[in-house]
């Protein structure tokens, strides 16, 4: 299947500053792609490269084909994009801010009426069509964001942090239009800091310091070598107070990392001390686990800081 879009050997600078450092990859069509990292690590970089809106110092990439080098006035015309910061116009109404997005593109009478009864049906923004944007809360300021970001019934929509600041009801629903319009053959770059929201994922990338550090599916990543050292296991200890027991955990020798997961401590040991582990701390209950993806993430940037220094 040939990819929708991709990233060969993308190189991005701004003078000595090398914010994406050779970046490859490929999704498919209707596939629902994570990409996290942390802020600055080149994220909104990518998007905006792919977009036609930044030109890349090396590589390429293509958007259905199209060359992000050649064709980005017509890439503009096939994708969708929605930010974490709300950008339509508080001052007019739901039904004047789809209106005025379907004119950017070029819809007019008929075709423009029957698209935004389609957004309406789709978002449930029907009862708030004739109230002004800025009284809207939140989470159906999104629903309209993503309803303007597709009304030109693009292929590829790109969401950089789209549920940041909402709350978690308004996050789902969002996250359940996101499937739906998969389900229709729409695919979808989303960036997120959410590893509840990375792990509906199909495929998730992480990049840090500007290179792509890890690609793959959840049980692909959870399975990487980088992230399960030989000689190591990672274990769940269950404990009356987690904070208290963290700072002495740390200092034991063969602990290589450990850190709070909710209400117990995630840590990566050195296989050959888990019998210590158990006599250190006899009232703790200790069992072996996967690591989740957010141990996958945390490992890899350890190794990573480990490495660039």
């Amino acid at each position: 299947m040939t990819p929708v879009i991709t990233a060969d050997h993308l190189t991005i600078r701004f003078g000595e500053v090398t914010a994406v450092n050779d970046v490859s990859f490929a999704i498919g069509k209707g596939e629902l792609f994570g990409f996290l990292g942390p802020n600055g690590s080149g994220k909104t970089t990518i998007i905006k490269a792919l977009c036609g809106l930044l030109a890349p110092s090396e590589g390429t990439g293509t958007i259905l084909g199209m060359d992000i080098r050649r064709d980005a006035a017509e890439i503009k015309r096939h994708v969708g994009y929605m930010s974490q910061k709300f950008g339509l116009y508080e001052d007019l109404s739901v039904s004047e801010n789809m209106g005025f997005y379907a004119g950017v593109y070029g819809m007019t009478g008929a075709q423009a009426k029957q698209r935004k009864e389609e957004i309406l049906a789709l978002t449930g923004l029907e009862p708030y069509l004739h109230r002004r944007v800025s009284v809207l809360s939140g989470g159906w300021k999104q629903r309209l964001a993503l309803g303007c970001a597709i009304i030109h019934s693009p292929e590829v929509v790109f969401l950089d942090e789209p549920t940041a600041g909402i709350d978690p009801v308004a996050r789902r629903s969002l996250w359940d239009l996101f499937f739906q319009l998969s389900g229709q053959g729409v695919t979808f770059f989303v960036t997120t800091h959410y590893m509840d929201e990375a792990e509906r994922c199909g495929r998730v990338g992480y990049i840090y310091l500007s290179k792509l550090a890890a690609l793959g599916t959840i049980e692909e990543l959870q399975r990487l070598p980088e992230a399960n050292p030989a000689g190591t296991s990672r274990v769940q200890i269950e404990t009356a107070d987690a904070s208290m027991m963290l700072g002495s955990l740390r200092e034991m020798e063969g602990v290589r990392e450990a850190t709070i997961f909710g209400r117990s401590i995630h840590a990566l040991v050195e296989t050959s001390e888990i019998e210590r582990l158990h006599a250190r701390f006899p009232q703790s209950t200790i069992e072996t686990i996967e690591p989740s993806l957010e141990d996958v993430f945390v490992t890899l940037t350890y190794q990573i800081m480990k490495a660039s220094r």
